[in-house]
């Protein structure tokens, strides 16, 4: 996980893979796993259920959708930020520019980060469900405002930016939440 994380599924080479594991031969690798993408979706799943759980565990937990939005955010901190671990998202870096060959590698993982998205409209649909957000809102707009500052969070953090400039962008990305959601400030939408 920690090889296609840091360094991508393209940039990952089967010698860099087969190390990790302990030096397996590459009739092993292929018999475990099939090949290097079918090891790289079990390492992006392993992410998920581990280092990716807190995220959406504090979306989920939270008793207001703000509260839900500012937790999630503390997480994306916390994970990207991680000791002995790759700064930044297994998500955002895994698997983007890829070649055309790695096609499905790409969708595979812009579909997760698209699901992160539509868990964070979910929680803002249940709110307005709620009683607690306008039902004028554009909850598409908002969740998409927010996996933004995820996945900026997620680059600021691999390149090297303090976990303090981090909370602090994260601190930033929530004083928008009320001119936003309680439409004191209109954002303007260009169709471009």
């Amino acid at each position: 996980m920690q090889v296609f994380w840091a360094l991508g599924y393209e940039g990952a080479t089967l010698n860099q893979l087969q190390e990790a594991m302990g030096g397996i031969a590459p009739p092993s690798f292929y018999a475990a796993f099939g090949s290097k993408e079918a090891l790289f979706r079990e390492a992006v799943e392993l992410y998920s259920r581990t280092l990716g759980l807190p995220m959406m565990k504090a979306l989920a937990e939270g008793t207001t959708a703000r509260a839900s939005i500012e937790a999630l955010l503390q997480a994306a901190v916390e994970s990207f930020c991680k000791p002995g671990l790759p700064r930044g998202c297994f998500l955002v870096f895994g698997g983007i520019n890829n070649a055309p060959a790695n096609q499905t590698v790409q969708d595979y993982v812009r579909g997760l980060r698209l699901r992160r998205q539509k868990a964070i409209q979910r929680r803002l649909q249940r709110a307005v469900a709620e009683g607690e957000l306008p039902k004028k809102l554009d909850l598409v707009a908002l969740a998409a405002f927010y996996t933004t500052v995820i996945d900026g969070l997620a680059i600021q953090a691999r390149d090297g930016v303090s976990r303090q400039a981090l909370n602090f962008a994260a601190y930033c990305a929530m004083a928008a939440w009320d001119p936003v959601v309680h439409g004191t400030r209109k954002p303007r939408m260009d169709t471009n």
